[in-house]
């Protein structure tokens, strides 16, 4: 019988390459969040050791910048609290901290469609308290929930509190979680000023990126650590 492994969530096709190793089962949502719920329900199958939401995030809490990562205390999604594994959590927060880098606990809000400026963060931050957003966390921790799993959460920071993202950002991530390059040059003839905001997203993701590739190659080894505690 194969040993318990730890499900991991993302949205993107590059958040996915930065979570598989050993003991990972990773799935990738492809900012489809009906997709993901059912892509959940196929792992029956699995003998899972707990469920982690890992990738990144629209920052909420203003303090903080690209590639501040965020380990979730709790996720809250409408008027839905889901609280996270403490052992987890802390196994997570000790070892990617010694790698360096800011490290924080924080509320992780959960949504049904991305946040793109900072009005419609502040609105968020205000109602939910949470430090960061994301589009598969609440849905990870409804899963769990129901198969009364542990849940941790490792989030970085992309797009700060005071970012817009582009409009085509809602358009550019394919169903299997890459990036429609096709759709975005097509949105950006047909509305140039969003140039700006993208360039800005980019140095943003390249910051984020590179934090969430060091935080994946933890990721397994940290998480093997905590199955003794579980």
């Amino acid at each position: 019988m194969e040993p318990p492994r730890f499900l991991i969530i993302t949205g993107l096709l590059s958040e996915r390459a930065c979570a598989e190793g050993e003991g990972l089962v990773p799935i990738c949502s492809g900012a489809d969040t009906e997709g993901l719920r059912a892509a959940l329900e196929r792992t029956q199958g699995f003998a899972l050791a707990g469920v982690v939401s890992f990738g990144i995030a629209g920052g909420l809490d203003p303090a903080l910048r690209p590639g501040d990562v965020v380990i979730g205390s709790s996720v809250v999604a409408e008027d839905k609290r889901y609280e996270t594994s403490a052992e987890l959590s802390s196994i997570l927060s000790e070892g990617l901290g010694a790698s360096g880098g800011k490290i924080v606990a924080g509320v992780i809000a959960g949504v049904e469609a991305p946040v793109l400026d900072p009005q419609g963060k502040a609105a968020l931050r205000k109602k939910t308290g949470a430090a960061v957003v994301d589009m598969e966390t609440h849905i990870a921790a409804d899963f769990a929930e129901r198969r009364r799993l542990p849940l941790a959460v490792v989030r970085v920071v992309n797009d700060p509190a005071a970012r817009a993202l582009p409009p085509l950002a809602t358009s550019a991530v394919t169903p299997d979680g890459g990036v429609d390059f096709r759709a975005v040059f097509r949105d950006l003839a047909r509305e140039p000023r969003q140039i700006g905001d993208l360039i800005l997203a980019g140095l943003d993701f390249r910051k984020s990126s590179a934090t969430l590739g060091r935080c994946g190659r933890l990721l397994g080894p940290l998480l093997s650590l905590g199955l003794s505690e579980l």
